[in-house]
């Protein structure tokens, strides 16, 4: 009889204030994984408690609470006893008596719970659910990280490196991974911490903390070097190996350091978000190449140290894939295994792996975790609403011939992705030959900032023919230089100002539907690649559900949606679609059930 264990990440009280997300291993192998705000629809999900994420770990196996054997939660609050110093110098900083004694008052309360009763609010929770509540487990935070990406990297030994905002107390941690699990190298206390320093440049730049930093690395490419910038800011920070950055992050959360960046550069933070001007450029430049020189000198100095050249990363920070290019172009690094839900999201895969040993623990090759949907659950979906669709012969071939031609289409297949990045499971596609398609796509579809770029879904096999410094890219979380001579015929996916891109690579047996696309547009155009972004409006999480994806694809500019077998179109189509097509219904213009569109 198989046992099965709920790993799940919180994000309430002790335990952190976003992403919360739940995984289900059965006899230790990970079976099901989803983030909460894929089912609440909140992005992020902050200040939530993943209960509709963990009802959907029970359901995929049809379990109750009571069988599971146990629990693991990817945070010790115990261990948040070691900053308590830190908490209370910050609480006597605060101006006035009031201020003092409530943060004072909650410091010491919520430290005595994090000795005494660490897992009494997640229990009390958990009880809705049901009981009796199986035994709860908790696990470091950045161990958890570090399991994340060493255990399922293929490494036999690693440098393995987490860096984010905070654990409970480590804000970034040097390991040693091999055989025989994980052993911490060295330690950067919190608030030395480098994802709070990137924090407050997101903050000062105009976006939030936690979900606007991918904007301002996407944003960096367009500035310059500016001696003045970088002079006021090594002022003030030290990079490299011994790095501190405590002058911008001594206070938890970014006001403290925005107001510090406000003085020291005399001009007030962005309050125009997506709307820059150069100097917000060359700040945005100066801050990423800040990072980049101090994340690249841990690296070379500790893999010189342990003696490896293989680097294993995890941690919100890694989410920066210009950093991880800065890497894997190192001369000291030979291998890089990032782990795909690199930010909080990914915690409960590392709390599950942590105790097996990694070589027990499956090379991570893809992240379709979530749930699925049938053809027959679509078409009675489509026929209840008395929605017009069709089912092609060929709808590989088809889809392909659709791309060609100019259409945006929502593509939705197999099971639900983990993590920030769409890969074929849940995606925007396009072609990726014209700047067009990237310019309808950010006005039309995904209506955000038309400075920012889209990324590449690709055939692995090609990788040598478009890439500098070419590897297998499947999770689309690191950046390549593409070949000059291959530029033109991606126009699309490359960023605008320094002409990289940021790639997943596909194989037939990752994917084999979204294989088969790719492979026959490049059978129709030459090109082996198209754009691919997640299926989301701006501000929306990724769909789940075809009802979300219905929705999505009725108020955006979207002109086709393929659900599994079904296709769906807003317009009659053209003479040159020439698959034939076995017609339920002709297509329709207008969808009363579920929306308008312009």
């Amino acid at each position: 009889m198989s046992t099965h264990t709920l790993s799940f990440k919180p994000a309430i009280g002790l335990y952190g204030q976003h992403d919360p997300s739940a995984a289900l291993f059965e006899d230790e192998t990970l079976i099901f994984a989803i983030e909460e705000e894929r089912l609440t629809r909140d992005k992020h999900a902050p200040n939530t408690f993943p209960e509709e994420a963990i009802r959907a770990c029970l359901d995929y196996r049809n379990l109750e609470l009571s069988d599971l054997s146990r629990i693991l939660l990817p945070y010790d609050p115990s261990l948040q006893s070691e900053i308590l110093d830190h908490y209370l110098l910050d609480t006597v900083r605060l101006d006035g008596l009031g201020p003092k004694l409530s943060h004072l008052e909650w410091t010491v309360k919520s430290q005595l719970q994090a000795q005494f009763f660490p897992t009494k609010q997640i229990e009390n929770r958990l009880r809705t659910i049901g009981t009796p509540i199986p035994p709860v487990e908790t696990r470091p935070h950045h161990a958890c990280h570090a399991a994340s990406a060493f255990q399922p990297s293929g490494f036999d030994e690693a440098l393995v490196l987490t860096i984010d905002a905070k654990g409970e107390y480590d804000a970034t941690v040097v390991w040693r991974g091999d055989e025989s699990g994980l052993e911490r190298i060295r330690t950067y206390d919190h608030p030395n911490s480098l994802g709070l320093f990137y924090a407050v440049v997101t903050e000062y730049l105009g976006y939030r903390m936690f979900n606007g930093e991918g904007k301002v690395m996407g944003l960096a490419p367009y500035g310059n070097e500016n001696p003045e910038i970088e002079s006021v800011l090594r002022e003030v920070i030290e990079t490299g190996c011994e790095y501190d950055v405590t002058s911008l992050t001594q206070r938890w959360g970014a006001g403290y350091g925005v107001g510090r960046l406000e003085e020291l550069f005399d001009r007030p933070r962005n309050e125009t978000p997506g709307d820059f001007d150069q100097w917000e450029k060359d700040f945005a430049y100066t801050a990423q190449k800040l990072l980049e020189e101090t994340v690249l000198d841990i690296v070379e100095t500790y893999t010189d140290h342990l003696g490896t050249s293989n680097v294993a990363l995890a941690g919100g920070v890694m989410l920066n894939c210009k950093l991880n290019k800065q890497i894997r172009e190192s001369e000291a690094v030979e291998n890089v295994f990032i782990q795909p839900v690199a930010h909080d999201a990914g915690l409960p895969l590392g709390a599950g792996w942590l105790e097996q040993n990694p070589r027990d623990v499956p090379e991570m090759t893809t992240v379709y975790l979530g749930p699925e949907y049938t053809t027959d659950e679509i078409v009675d979906l489509l026929e209840t609403n008395k929605i017009d669709f069709s089912q092609p012969l060929d709808l590989e071939r088809y889809t392909a011939e659709r791309l060609a031609d100019g259409a945006l289409v929502g593509w939705f297949q197999g099971r639900l992705e983990l993590g920030p990045r769409a890969l074929g499971g849940r995606s925007i596609l396009a072609d990726p030959r014209s700047v067009d398609s990237r310019d309808r796509v950010n006005r039309f579809v995904k209506h955000r900032e038309g400075w920012r770029p889209f990324a590449p879904s690709m055939l692995e096999k090609a990788v040598d023919e478009y890439f500098v410094d070419a590897t297998a890219s499947p999770f689309m979380i690191d950046t390549f230089d593409v070949r000059e001579e291959k530029q033109k015929e991606i126009a699309a996916v490359l960023h605008p100002a320094d002409h990289t891109t940021r790639p997943q690579t596909v194989r037939e047996d990752q994917h084999p539907r979204y294989y088969r696309l790719i492979s026959e547009f490049e059978s129709l155009t030459g090109v082996p690649v198209v754009l691919n972004t997640s299926f989301n409006d701006h501000g929306e999480p990724i769909v789940n559900t075809p009802t979300e994806a219905l929705k999505d694809f009725f108020g955006m500019g979207l002109d086709v949606l393929v659900l599994e077998d079904v296709v769906i179109e807003k317009q009659t189509r053209t003479a040159k679609s020439a698959v034939a097509l076995q017609s339920k219904s002709e297509p329709t213009v207008l969808c009363p059930h579920m929306g308008g569109y312009d």
